[in-house]
Parts: C-alpha cells; structure tokens; sequence
C-alpha cells in the first residue's frame, strides 16, 4: 500500500472532494502491528449537514429522480465493474483495517459485496415499480417511489458488504445515500467513493462522512434523513429505533447474534466439521451470523467435542495478509480486551476450555486471541447467551430433537443457524422449528434473492432479496373515477 492510499484528507460530499470542516483525524490503526498505518479526516456534524444537503438536492433537482430504473441499472453495472477492477486492492485494504485473513477477504469482503450490488442491478431491471389494479369504483395505481434520503450506518468486520446491502436496494430504488463508516474502517470507503466517480453516480447519490458515534447520532436524528439502515450491536440498534421511533423514521436494524448449529446424531463428524468450522470462525470470529453455539448429541458429546476441539486447535493463526492465515487478529485492542473477558467468564462459570483460551505463543504485537472451544457448557452461561464476536465457540450438549429445538430457541438472538444431518428431510423439520431469521441444512450460506435479517433482538426489517428493496420505497396510491384512465 502505498502513502497515497491510506492517508486521505477529504471527504466525498455532492460528487467531489471537500475539506472536512473540523480538523480531527482518525488514525487507522493495524491490528497485526499495532502501528498506525493510516489516516482519514473524522466528519463532525456540519459534515454531515453539508452530506444531507447534497444527497437532498440529489433527490429533488439531480438527474437521479429522472432516470428510469432501467436507467439507475446501468449506472449501478458500472459501479459494479469499476469495484471488481479493483478487488484486490479493495481486499488488501480491508485486510490491513481490520485483520480479516487474506484468505477471507477477497470473497467475504469484496466479491460479496459486488453480488450484492449484481443481484439488484438485474431487480431494477425487472422489479415492477408500479402496477394497475381494478378498484370496486375504478382503476388503480401503485406506485412503488424512492423513500428519500437514506442514512446508512455501517459497522468495520465486513465494510463494504454491509454498505453494498443499503447502498445497492437503496439505488435501485431512486434514493440518495449518505454513509457513515466506521471510525476503525474508513479508508476503503474512498475506493468506493472513487469507483462512483469513476462509473458516473450523478453528484449527491452517494456521500461518505466517516465518523464515530456521536456524530453517527447526528446522522439519526438529522431532519433531513427519511430513513436509516444500520448494522451493528443489539444496544446500539435499541439506540437508534428509539430515536427513529420519537421521529416517526423508517428504519431497519440489523443487529448481534448467537446463531445455533445444531449437529443430529446421525451426522457425519468429518464432513460436519468441515462444513461448519469457516462459518463458526469467519473473519477471525467477528461475523454476526458465525455459527458459535454447537449443539450435539449427549450419546456423541465426547466424539464431536474432541472433534471440533482438534479442528480449532489446528487453524493457522497468523498475519492477516498471509493467504495461509486462518484466523487473524481482532480487530482492535477494545476488542481483544471484550473477548478476553468472555473467555475468562467461562472459565469462572464452570465451562471447561478444550481448546485455546490464551493468547497465541509468538505474537508479542498484534491483538490476537487464540481460536477457543468451550466444553461443558449450559446454555444459560453467558458465554452461550451473549455475542462474544470473536473466535469463541461453546459446544452444548442435548438429548433429543426437542431439546436440541429448545436450546437453540433459548436465545434473545435469531439471525442464522444451521442443521446437520444425514437426513435432509429430518434436518428441514428442525430447521422450521427454530426461531430464526436465516437456516442453512448441511452448510452454511447466504442467498442474495433471499430475505435476510433476523428475529427476536437480532433486528427489524429484512436486507437482500426484492423483501430488502421495498425497505427504500414509498407506496403511492392513485384512484381514478370508473373509465378515467
């Protein structure tokens, strides 16, 4: 990485590059050294005035309330092209944010991103926004109308994906978008803003203030914003859908995790744990939907726990930008000290570590922890409760498929779980019975056509599928007198 790509000194509002009305900074800090290895400016609240404004203008006098969405389509395949030009180095700078493994980052952080945007390119292209109906007294109109301008708050594991889920439905639809990154992820937001100057977004569609919390509230409360999309923890989500709840807002959260697998008795262990152990341990543990509760049988308890614990036990822990490395640091100091804490907090309620719970011999700098499996573990122990979102994983015993079901609903959570089994029929049944937004039998995936968000704590709304896109619009009746049309 060169000095010109990690140091930035503007922000992207209306179309251009603007000094920053404050003069604080926020320095990017590398998990693996622990060294500064970047800085970006950090919005203050009349950055996010000016941010409103442009994506307001945008909305009412640009070009973008003009375009067909046929039209929005193509400037959204543009965008699309311009960020894949650009993977890697979209990638490589994730990695060196936040510690995501190399191995992870190109998939997780950007192609995902990019079919994200792919998948509501072609919906523009199809999605009917208006249809006719035969009303009792006459003809009907419906029209589906972008909802406004879209405050989008984004957290730092997965930037980009997380932006392209409110960015892209939100284009798509005709809104205007004003992004707030995280304060520990902010520069590969300028890649982004750069592609969309590059793929010609008109000026005002897409503005990025990154920032921290107070000036995130700023962005929430702000009269100009018709709705927000935020990404984050369960205690911020409650933050924001109270403020959105005084103003009447639109909003959709999606929040924090403790998703279940649940492993049946007649799963295979090798091909089990296989298919398990990358979706309980993505992006170093840090993934709202990791699969970090795992339910086996009490008849096989012995079998899978010395499994799983012999798998985590041999993930390579190491440099984030080696392609080797399986797990990498956390993604902050206040982070590590977060998992740390959990991890001590299971030991102090009587689990029993099988594997890990340190930190890893050979890594004087960096905040790594070493992949972590609890055995012995109550559901109602706070390290089964609460998202750790690091590599921590508690293996929990059940007796039968009722059980199994219970324990896996004893959560405030419901974001994602999976079912392995021999049986995919038997694993369906399971999977309908449990208490949550997203299932995957025998793997672990998530389908960009399909709805996800979660149930319980873990949210309101949906993101993906046509189900996310009509978060960003407005429903309009027009009535016509029988023979006025």
């Amino acid at each position: 990485m060169s000095d010109v790509e990690m140091v930035r000194t503007d922000l992207f509002i209306g179309g251009g590059w603007v000094a920053p009305e404050s003069t604080e900074v926020i320095e990017v800090v590398s998990p693996a050294t622990e060294e500064v290895i970047g800085r970006a400016p950090h919005a203050s609240t009349a950055d996010v005035d000016r941010a409103v404004a442009a994506a307001r203008a945008a909305l009412v006098d640009g070009p973008w309330p003009a375009m067909s969405a046929g039209e929005r389509a193509e400037v959204m395949a543009a965008l699309s092209a311009q960020l894949q030009a650009r993977s890697m180095e979209i990638a490589d700078l994730i990695t060196a944010e936040n510690g995501s493994p190399a191995s992870f980052s190109l998939m997780g952080q950007v192609f995902a991103s990019t079919m994200v945007l792919d998948y509501y390119t072609e919906l523009a292209r199809t999605f009917a926004f208006t249809d006719e109906r035969t009303g009792i007294m006459g003809p009907v109109t419906v029209r589906r109308e972008p909802v406004g301008v879209v405050g989008a708050i984004v957290p730092w594991n997965v930037p980009l994906f997380t932006t392209m889920l409110k960015l892209a439905p939100a284009m798509a639809a005709g809104c205007t978008v004003v992004l707030k990154p995280a304060p520990e992820t902010p520069l590969d937001a300028y890649i982004l803003a750069e592609a969309a100057e590059a793929a010609g977004v008109p000026a005002g569609v897409l503005n990025i203030v990154a920032a921290g919390r107070e000036v995130g509230e700023h962005l929430v409360t702000h009269p100009g914003v018709d709705k927000i999309a935020f990404t984050g923890s369960t205690a911020a989500g409650r933050a924001i859908a109270a403020l959105c709840g005084q103003l009447l807002r639109r909003c959709t959260l999606e929040l924090g995790g403790k998703s279940a697998a649940v492993i049946c008795d007649d799963a295979d262990v090798d091909t089990t744990i296989a298919g398990l152990l990358p979706a309980s341990t993505m992006n170093n543990g840090q993934a709202c939907v990791a699969q970090t509760r795992l339910l086996v049988p009490n008849s096989r308890k012995a079998e899978f726990t010395d499994a799983i614990a012999a798998a985590v036990g041999a993930l390579v822990v190491g440099d984030p930008a080696d392609p080797a490395t399986q797990v990498g640091p956390l993604t902050s100091a206040r982070q590590r000290e977060r998992v740390e804490g959990y991890i001590a907090a299971g030991r102090d309620q009587g689990a029993t570590v099988a594997v890990g719970g340190g930190r890893p011999a050979g890594f004087d700098r960096g905040w790594y922890v070493e992949p972590t499996v609890f055995a012995d573990v109550d559901n109602g122990m706070r390290i089964a409760q609460e998202e750790i979102f690091g590599p921590v994983l508690a293996v929990i015993g059940y007796d039968d498929v009722d059980d199994a079901v219970a324990i896996a609903n004893d959560s405030e959570y419901g974001l994602s779980g999976s079912v392995w089994s021999a049986d995919v029929e038997r694993a369906t049944a399971i999977a309908n019975r449990m208490q949550t937004g997203t299932v995957s039998v025998n793997g672990f995936m998530i389908e960009f056509c399909a709805p996800f968000g979660g149930f319980k704590n873990s949210g309101l709304g949906r993101e993906l599928g046509p189900e996310g896109l009509a978060h960003y619009l407005e429903y309009k009746t027009v009535m016509y007198p029988s023979g006025g049309m």
